[in-house]
C-alpha cells in the first residue's frame, strides 16, 4: 500500500514550494540497520518461578493496524468492530519452558495469525489465558503448561473496550467472563443524523480545577455510543467451554475477586456521563455479590466529579482507592478524605483508611490515619503492614510499619521521593495462601530490594531488616566492574540463591541466577543482541555543573572511529533532553545514569546518529528546580538556557565537538523545551520538536508539574508559551506531531498553530504531520519517515 503523506517544506532545506506530497520514506542504511530490527521476546515468569513464558510480537505495529475503525469516546479508543482498545500491541506468539531447562517449546495449536493480548495465569499457575482478535471480535484462550497446547473456549463476542474482559476464579478451572450482549444497538453514525438541537453544557457557579483531556464525549450521540460500546453481560465460562449467565447487561469498570474467591467486588459506571471529563470520573457504583453472584451489599457509592480542588495532593470526597485486603479472606480496604480532599485546607490529619470485613453487616473499621495523602497499603505473610503517606508539594514520602497485633505504628522512610541515593528499596515479596502478593517475612524479618543509586554510581543490594527493631543488616551488594546487575527476586534467602538481571553496554539484558554466597551465576536466558553495529561506538556517563552549581549529569556517545586523542575532526553534537521539576539543588543533582545499562536505540532518542558521524548527549540532566516557597516554572527559561550551555560546555571542554554545530531534540514536553531553546537561548544551531504544546494558555488549568492556574500565574504561563514568543524565535526547527494525539494537552493542533505562527513571521520552519499517529509513534512506516526526516534535517543545519 503506497500512502502520502503531507508536510510543509520551507526554502531553508532547499524547496521552493511550501508543499509538497511525498510518500513514506527510509533513513539511511547505518539508521536503518538499527531501526529495522527483529525485536527479542518478552519473559515473564511465574512466581515459584518455575516457568518462562516467551512472548513474541513485531518490532512495529503496521500502517494497517492504525487504520482499523476507531471510536474516540470518554478518554478511550476503541475498535467498534472488534470490541478492544484500538491502541493495544498484539503479541503473535508464545513459547514456553521450564527455568532449568534450555529449550523453548513452541505451544501448539494458536490461531492462526495470533493476535494476542491479556494474558494471565491462573490461581494455580498450572493454564494461561489470553485473548484473540479475530477480524470480527475477541475470544478466550486457554493454554496448558505442561502440555504446551493452547484451546480457544469462547467465540469472538467478548467486550475487551474497559480492559481485560476475563478474571479467573480461585478454583482455576473456570473464568468469569465479559460478553457482548445479544440484544445490544447498533452503533450510531452521528455524521450522517441532522442534529435535534444544539449541544448545551451550564456551570453551577463551583469552581473546579480540571486538566485538558481528550477524547471526550461531545454529544447525546457519542453517549449513547459509549453506552454500546462498554455494557456487557457477564458468564461464568469452564475451561471446557460451558458458559452460565451470571449478570444482565451494565458498564462493568471493575470486576475482582475476594482472596478467598468467595466474593465479587463489581464497579458499575452510571449516568449522568460527562462532557469535560473522561469515564475515569462518570459516576460509579461498588457491589459485593457472592461468587453466584446473589448481592451482598452496596459498599460505594460515587457521583459524578467534575468539580476538583486545585492541588497535585487534593482528591475527590467519598471512599477512594476501594480493593481487596491481600492477607484476609474477605475484607475491603478503603481512604476517606479528611480535609474534604482540598490541599489548601488545613486538617492534622489528611486522609483515614478504613478495613470492612464481609459480609459487611457491621461498620467498617478505622485502620489509620495519615498527615499527608494516602499512597497505598503493603500487607504481609506475617502480622504487619506498611502504610505509605505522600504530598507532591514537598515531594516528600512516609511509611509506617503496622504491628497488626497491637496496631502500634513505627516510621519506616521519611524522605524526599526524588533522593534517589536515600532510597531504600522495595520489600520483597511472596504469594500468599490467597495467591496474592505480599511482603515476605520470615521470622520477623524482611527482605529490601534497592537499586542502590550513590554518588560514586550503581550499586543494587538486598537488605535483610528486622521488624522489631527496624536495624538492617547488608546481604548483598552488586559490584560488577564492566556490567549492570538488577536485582529482580529472591530465591532462597538461606541458600543465597537470587534472581538478577544483567547487562553492558554491548551485552543485551538477561536473565541469570546467581549465589551470593558462592557469586556463581548460571544464565536463564540467553538473548542476543540486536544492536551489534553499535558495539565500537565510545561511550561515557559525564558529569559537569551548572552555573550555579547543580550537579548535571549525561551519556555522551562518539563514533566508533573517532579518535579520541587527537581530536582532529570536531563534530557536531546533539542533546535529546526531557525536563524534570525539583524543590531542591541536592536532589536536582542526583544521577540515575550507569554507563554499562545496555544501548537501546530507539527513535525516542539521537543514538542512532553516532553512526552517522555525529556525537550525541542522550538523556542530558535539565532539572528546573524551585526552592522554598519559589515554584519551579518562576525561573524556567533562564534554568533552560542555564542546563544546556552547562551540558555543550561539558562536551567542548573534552575537545569533541564544534560549538556552532549543535541542535537540540525532544518529545513531548522535551518538545516545549526544545522551542523555548531556540526562542530564548542562542546556544542551538537547530531543533527538533515531536509532539509538544506550545501555547499554555490552551492547557489553562495546569500542565505537566505545574499546579498553578493561568489566572494565578498568567505571566509564567505566557513566558514559558513558545508560541507568545515566536516573534523571537528565528532558528530552524523540524516540528512532528501525531495527527491523532491522544494525550492530555499536546493537542494536534498545539504544533499546526505554533507552525502558523512561525511561518507567517518568517521563521524557518518544517511540519511533518504523522496520520494516524497517538502520541507515541507505532508504525514502522512512520518511525522510519520520522528518522528519515531527522536525518534530512540534522544534515542540512550541521554537516559541513
Amino acid at each position: 500500500m503506497r500512502v502520502k503523506i503531507t508536510m510543509v517544506l520551507l526554502a531553508f532545506l532547499g524547496f521552493a514550494e511550501a508543499q509538497e506530497n511525498i510518500s513514506y520514506q527510509k533513513p539511511s542504511a547505518e539508521i536503518l540497520k538499527l531501526a529495522d530490527y527483529e525485536r527479542p521476546p518478552s519473559v515473564f515468569m511465574d512466581s515459584k518461578k518455575e516457568w518462562l513464558i516467551f512472548s513474541y510480537r513485531n518490532t512495529y505495529k503496521t500502517l494497517d493496524e492504525l487504520n482499523q475503525d476507531e471510536m474516540k469516546l470518554g478518554g478511550i479508543r476503541v475498535n467498534p468492530v472488534t470490541n478492544i482498545s484500538s491502541t493495544v500491541s498484539y503479541v503473535n506468539n508464545l513459547k514456553i519452558r521450564k527455568i532449568n531447562e534450555k529449550n523453548e517449546v513452541q505451544v501448539k495449536g494458536l490461531p492462526a495469525n495470533a493476535k494476542i493480548t491479556n494474558i494471565g495465569l491462573s490461581p494455580d499457575e498450572k493454564k494461561l489465558a489470553f485473548t484473540h482478535t479475530t477480524s470480527k471480535g475477541v475470544e478466550l484462550w486457554t493454554v496448558d503448561l505442561a502440555t504446551a497446547t493452547a484451546k480457544k473456549i469462547t467465540q469472538d463476542n467478548l467486550n475487551a473496550n474497559l480492559g481485560s474482559p476475563y478474571v479467573w476464579y480461585r478454583d482455576s478451572e473456570n473464568l468469569l467472563v465479559k460478553v457482548l450482549p445479544l440484544n445490544r444497538p447498533k452503533l450510531i453514525d452521528s455524521a450522517k443524523d441532522l442534529p435535534t438541537g444544539p449541544i448545551v453544557s451550564t456551570a453551577d457557579g463551583k469552581v473546579s480545577q480540571n486538566r485538558t483531556y481528550q477524547d471526550l464525549l461531545k454529544n447525546p450521540q457519542d453517549e449513547a455510543n459509549f453506552e454500546t460500546l462498554t455494557k456487557a453481560e457477564l458468564y461464568k465460562v469452564s475451561l471446557n467451554g460451558t458458559q452460565t449467565k451470571l449478570r444482565d447487561a451494565d458498564i462493568y469498570a471493575g470486576v475482582s475477586f475476594s482472596p478467598d474467591g468467595n466474593y465479587v467486588l463489581l464497579t458499575t459506571i452510571k449516568k449522568p456521563f460527562s462532557y469535560i471529563v473522561p469515564l475515569s470520573r462518570f459516576p460509579m457504583v461498588s457491589e459485593v455479590y457472592d461468587s453466584n453472584m446473589n448481592l451482598v451489599k452496596p459498599v460505594n457509592d460515587v457521583p459524578l466529579n467534575e468539580i476538583m480542588p486545585k492541588g497535585f495532593s487534593s482528591v475527590r470526597l467519598g471512599k477512594r482507592s476501594m480493593t481487596w485486603r491481600d492477607d484476609k479472606p474477605a475484607t475491603l480496604v478503603y481512604a476517606e478524605a479528611l480535609d474534604g480532599g482540598d490541599q489548601y485546607k488545613n486538617a492534622e490529619y489528611r486522609d483515614e483508611i478504613f478495613t470492612w470485613d464481609a459480609p459487611f453487616n457491621n461498620a467498617p473499621q478505622s485502620f489509620f490515619k495519615t498527615k499527608q495523602r494516602f499512597a497505598g497499603t503493603e500487607w504481609s505473610n506475617s502480622n504487619y503492614a506498611v502504610v505509605s503517606e505522600s504530598w507532591y508539594d514537598t515531594r516528600n514520602t512516609k511509611s509506617f510499619l503496622i504491628d497488626l497485633n497491637n496496631g502500634t505504628s513505627k516510621v519506616l522512610e521519611d524522605r524526599n521521593y526524588q533522593d534517589v541515593y536515600s532510597d531504600p528499596g522495595s520489600f520483597n515479596r511472596t504469594r500468599n495462601q490467597y495467591g496474592r502478593n505480599v511482603i515476605d517475612v520470615k521470622n520477623g524479618k524482611a527482605y529490601l530490594i534497592g537499586e542502590g543509586y550513590t554518588k560514586d554510581g550503581q550499586k543494587p543490594f538486598i537488605d535483610e531488616q528486622d521488624l522489631k527493631t527496624l536495624t538492617k543488616k547488608r546481604l548483598y551488594t552488586s559490584n560488577l566492574k564492566d556490567a549492570k546487575e538488577n536485582i529482580i527476586d529472591i530465591l532462597d534467602v538461606n541458600k543465597g540463591d537470587i534472581l538478577v538481571s544483567q547487562q553492558s553496554a554491548t551485552q543485551y539484558p538477561n536473565t541469570f541466577k546467581r549465589n551470593i554466597k558462592t557469586g556463581k551465576a548460571t544464565p536463564v536466558t540467553n538473548f542476543s543482541n540486536p544492536f551489534a553495529s553499535l558495539g565500537n561506538v565510545y561511550k561515557e556517563v559525564i558529569k559537569y555543573k551548572r552555573n550555579d552549581g547543580v550537579e548535571l549529569t549525561g551519556t555522551l556517545y562518539l563514533p566508533a572511529n573517532y579518535d579520541r586523542k587527537a581530536k582532529k575532526e570536531k563534530l557536531p553534537l546533539l542533546i535529546w533532553a526531557y525536563p524534570a521539576e525539583y524543590k531542591d539543588k541536592n536532589t536536582a543533582g542526583m544521577t540515575t545514569h550507569n554507563p554499562n545499562d545496555f544501548t537501546f536505540p530507539s527513535y525516542g532518542s539521537f543514538i542512532y546518529w553516532v553512526t552517522k558521524g555525529y556525537a550525541v548527549l542522550d538523556d542530558a540532566a535539565f532539572p528546573i528546580i524551585g526552592e522554598g516557597k519559589t515554584e519551579p516554572n518562576d525561573s524556567f527559561v533562564p534554568q533552560l538556557i542555564a542546563n544546556s550551555r552547562a551540558a555543550i560546555d561539558a562536551v567542548d571542554k573534552l575537545g569533541y565537538i564544534d560549538r556552532n554545530r549543535v541542535a537540540v531534540g525532544g518529545h513531548s514536553y522535551g518538545a516545549f523545551m526544545t522551542a523555548n531553546l531556540l526562542t530564548h537561548g542562542n546556544d542551538f544551531a537547530c531543533g527538533i520538536a515531536r509532539s509538544g504544546a506550545y501555547n499554555r494558555t490552551l492547557t489553562p488549568f495546569g500542565f505537566q508539574s505545574e499546579q498553578r492556574n493561568y489566572w494565578d500565574v498568567p505571566e509564567v504561563y505566557n513566558t514559558m508559551s513558545p508560541f507568545m514568543n515566536a516573534n523571537k524565535m528565528k532558528k530552524p526547527l523540524l516540528l512532528i506531531h501525531g495527527d491523532a494525539d491522544n494525550n492530555p494537552g499536546t493537542f494536534t493542533l498545539q504544533t499546526e498553530r505554533y507552525f502558523q505562527a512561525l511561518k507567517n513571521l518568517g521563521a524557518p520552519v518544517r511540519m511533518v504531520l504523522l496520520p494516524k499517529e497517538s502520541h507515541g509513534y507505532a508504525a514502522k512506516e512512520s518511525i522510519l519517515h520520522t528518522l528519515w526526516e531527522q536525518e534530512q534535517f540534522l544534515d542540512k543545519c550541521l554537516k559541513k
